[in-house]
């Protein structure tokens, strides 16, 4: 006897009937929830590994109830690894694959309804069980009467209607972390909040999707490494995007592109130069890089996917980009810091130092090799310093930037542990530096990789830079002795924490005090709420005490 199988159930955000209220609702309760999680945790002293991921997945859990929107922050954030603890990164990047699709049967109609025929009249053949689901949309394997393999993008029903009530309750979200946290003042987000809403509606337009597939694949026009797909415009509309099946491997694959035969280093120097003739060249790149937009020929040329996360560099920015990336490659701080400065990165502080310092440090330390977070420690002084001053900025434009950058170089460490930047811009700076130099931009970089070029080849030995190193050091005044108390360190907390104790005493006893005065006024409802409250405070004090207790004898042990 067959066993009937039962589809899944819809999430929340899915369902036909889902008022705007209720929206509202469920986003600001999410919100709230997760505040109170975080809160608690710093509170309490659940930092554990374990805590952080069973918190990450209770999170990742939750943006997919709350939908598209949601998912595709969460997509956003799962690349910020300089923002969340890593518990959360890895999380957050299930939410690449693992969106749920909707059915074969709601597909196939939206597309007869945006075509105006019906799926066989359209397709010789349509596959109804997706290749791929994503947050906006899924594809489907078909075919033309002509006999070209196709895959037929679907947008998921209601997804317009959906971003239109979203936009309003992350506003109000917004508005209220500005109000209350007022660590998020050091970002823009009213500019991130507008740029993203106004690349998610551009996402959901097929139409224009086409046209930023036409326009990268003319940007690429002669390279035979990079393969974009072609756009059937003839089966594409706002809603549907038909485009040339192009299979592939993909990009993180590692063991089958070693199986394959292709060559991990050569993969990853097409990548790096392929991004930065988008965004120093072109001024136009893919600004969502992930493994599910990048797959691999059997050949070893790069295959793009997605065009509707598309952004856009300016002129200024641009220019400032180009001189930014040969300062790092010639390990240059000052210059470094004068573009990042002008790229609106970095706010202009009063004590500079610190943040020059973090700048050499990093050129030093991780331009050749990958990032070990340990030698962090070398400079912890200065990093502190630099959390107080808060010098650095995130505007709009480079978040979408870095995103693409950050989820690009984590491609490239993982196909390959050795990854080398200075290797791998080798051959984009060898290709511009013959360039004949027509255009500003093109001018520019050639003028730029000449004087790279001019500047290897003049490099003094390191003996000698260690020395001007060292006396720039001295002139700086960023040698000096710091002198620290661990005693004074460990009193100071426990005096912090015996003041909190205080504050929780003080609590429980004038909460308590207020029920017997409102159960002796016949008030017993609210005697009841007051002792209650009361008896909470109480558990927190206890708890308070017993922390206070252990790290007195720890600080014991330790003076011993």
């Amino acid at each position: 006897m067959l066993q009937k199988i039962t589809p899944p159930k819809p999430l929340r955000w899915q369902r036909p009937r889902y008022s705007p209220i209720a929206r509202q609702i469920d986003v600001f309760g999410a919100a709230s929830k997760f505040i109170f999680y975080l809160w608690w945790d710093a509170n309490f002293n659940h930092k554990s590994s374990r805590r952080k991921k069973q918190r990450a997945q209770w999170l990742v859990k939750t943006l997919l109830n709350l939908g598209p929107t949601f998912i595709k922050i969460g997509q956003t954030l799962s690349t910020r690894a300089d923002l969340l603890p890593i518990e959360y990164v890895e999380a957050l990047s299930q939410l690449q694959d693992q969106v749920p699709p909707f059915s074969g049967e709601q597909a196939a109609a939206l597309v007869e309804a945006e075509l105006g025929n019906s799926i066989f009249a359209l397709y010789r053949d349509f596959d109804k069980i997706p290749l791929a689901a994503a947050s906006l949309g899924q594809v489907h394997r078909a075919r033309l009467h002509t006999g070209e393999e196709v895959v037929v993008k679907v947008q998921r029903p209601g997804l317009q209607q959906l971003f239109d009530v979203d936009v309003i309750a992350m506003r109000k979200v917004m508005r209220l972390s500005q109000r209350y946290f007022s660590w998020t003042k050091k970002y823009d987000l009213d500019a991130i909040y507008k740029e993203f809403f106004t690349i998610l509606y551009q996402e959901i337009d097929y139409l224009q999707e086409g046209k930023n597939a036409d326009r990268f694949r003319q940007n690429f026009n002669g390279y035979r490494d990079i393969i974009v797909p072609k756009v059937y415009w003839k089966y594409t509309t706002n809603k549907v995007l038909t485009l040339e099946y192009l299979p592939g491997i993909k990009i993180d694959d590692r063991q089958t592109l070693q199986a394959c035969n292709i060559n991990v280093k050569k993969l990853n120097q097409l990548g790096i130069c392929c991004y930065l003739k988008q965004l120093l060249q072109d001024g136009f790149f893919q600004a969502d890089p992930h493994p599910g937009n990048l797959a691999v020929s059997q050949d070893g040329s790069l295959i793009f996917y997605d065009f509707g996360m598309m952004g856009e560099v300016h002129a200024l920015a641009k220019d400032q980009m180009i001189k930014n990336f040969f300062a790092v490659l010639r390990k240059d701080t000052d210059e470094v810091l004068e573009t990042l400065v002008k790229m609106g990165l970095i706010e202009p502080v009063p004590d500079m130092t610190p943040v020059r310092r973090l700048i050499t440090f990093l050129l030093d330390k991780f331009t050749e090799k990958p990032i070990d977070v340990q030698a962090f420690n070398e400079i912890k002084g200065e990093l502190y310093v630099m959390f107080e001053q808060q010098p650095f900025r995130l505007p709009a434009q480079m978040t979408f930037i870095l995103k693409a950058l950050t989820t690009l170089d984590g491609i490239a460490r993982t196909l390959d542990p050795e990854y080398n930047l200075m290797t791998a811009v080798q051959p984009f700076v060898k290709s511009i530096t013959a360039s004949k130099g027509q255009g500003n931009t093109i001018g520019e970089l050639a003028r730029q990789a000449r004087d790279f070029i001019k500047y290897k080849l003049n490099q003094p030995s390191g003996a000698e830079i260690l020395i001007a190193r060292l006396e720039k050091r001295i002139e700086d005044g960023e040698l000096q002795v710091r002198v620290r108390s661990l005693e004074s360190d460990r009193a100071l907390k426990r005096i912090h924490l015996a003041l909190k104790s205080l504050i929780y005493a003080c609590f429980t006893g004038f909460i308590f005090i207020a029920g017997a005065v409102m159960l002796v006024g016949n008030f017993k409802v609210w005697a009841v709420a007051a002792f209650s409250v009361s008896g909470i405070v109480f558990m927190v004090l206890l708890h308070s005490l017993i922390v206070l207790g252990i790290k007195e004898k720890l600080d014991k042990l330790a003076e011993k």
